[in-house]
């Protein structure tokens, strides 16, 4: 008895399965667009809103003042409560880094697009150098405030013993424990990281307004940074919970706005400052005169 020919997937078959991917393809690539661009549109109008910004300086402090108590109702086993977590090691210890990183491609791009000058550009970078300065000065006077008020203690099993070694330096060299006012470095940083690219970031609503060019790349590197915005605070609230102490860390945050208010609120709307976010990017409306 003969066999038919066996019937396999021909030329045919084949471009059609190619052209059915292909086309595939091109519906998940417009479905990405999309949701990029409405994602883009709908968070630059919620960070572009300055009643939201007031709000968010609110829900900020309520983070740290209220947060606290939180830890009274929540698992402390999780895996959020240890300092030796991925997100703690990984983003919170350098998470003036990973601001940098994306907030810095962030504004480079909107300054140097709306502009086409290298020079407006730096400019508005500059505030990035700023704010490492008062990142690594307020690192630097914590550690004095914790050198001027603290002891140096040994730690026994009836618990510690008082020393009379003068600095920290003698102190933790003859092996014991250096114990002063520890302002909270971690809730400091979290804060002003929230502070500065809820202000950076709110530049954009008005970018879209004036019709600038706002590609794919772009609207990526904005969603980047609310996404960055959001894991901040998440962080930010974690910290409040579960580590240190109370005073600890509504004098960091406190500290962290007021670098702030130094810098974005005062300093940077003078003529011989790095400039505001925005500054000088946006062409203005010129004023009509009526002439009787």
């Amino acid at each position: 008895m003969e066999r038919g020919p066996v019937v396999g997937a021909g030329p045919g078959a084949r471009a059609r399965i190619q052209a059915l991917l292909d086309c595939l393809v091109k519906v998940l690539l417009w479905v990405a667009s999309a949701l990029l661009y409405f994602g883009s549109e709908q968070a630059a109008r919620l960070l572009g809103s300055p009643c939201l910004r007031r709000l968010y300086h609110a829900w900020l402090a309520a983070v740290v003042i209220f947060g606290p108590l939180l830890q009274f109702h929540v698992n402390p086993r999780t895996i959020f409560a240890s300092h030796g977590n991925f997100f703690n090691i990984k983003f919170v210890n350098s998470a003036w880094g990973w601001t940098c990183t994306f907030l810095g491609g962030f504004v480079l791009l909107v300054v140097f697009l709306a502009t086409r000058r290298v020079a407006v550009t730096a400019r508005h970078l500059s505030r990035l150098v700023v704010g490492a300065a008062v990142w690594r000065g307020a690192g630097r006077a914590f550690l004095l405030i914790e050198d001027l008020t603290g002891s140096c203690f040994e730690p026994l099993p009836q618990g510690l013993l008082l020393h009379e070694l003068p600095d920290r330096c003698s102190c933790l060299a003859a092996g014991h424990q250096w114990r002063g006012y520890t302002v909270s470095s971690h809730t400091f940083l979290l804060t002003f990281c929230c502070l500065l690219m809820a202000e950076e970031a709110a530049v954009f609503a008005k970018y879209l307004a004036h019709g600038l060019p706002a590609g794919a790349p772009l609207r990526l590197v904005f969603l980047l940074n609310v996404l960055l915005l959001g894991l901040w605070n998440f962080l930010l609230l974690c910290t409040v919970i579960y580590f240190h102490q109370y005073t600890h860390k509504v004098v960091g945050a406190a500290v962290g706005t007021f670098a702030w208010y130094l810098t974005y609120g005062s300093w940077y709307h003078q003529p011989w400052s790095p400039g505001s976010p925005g500054h000088g990017l946006f062409p203005r409306p010129h004023s009509s005169r009526k002439h009787n």
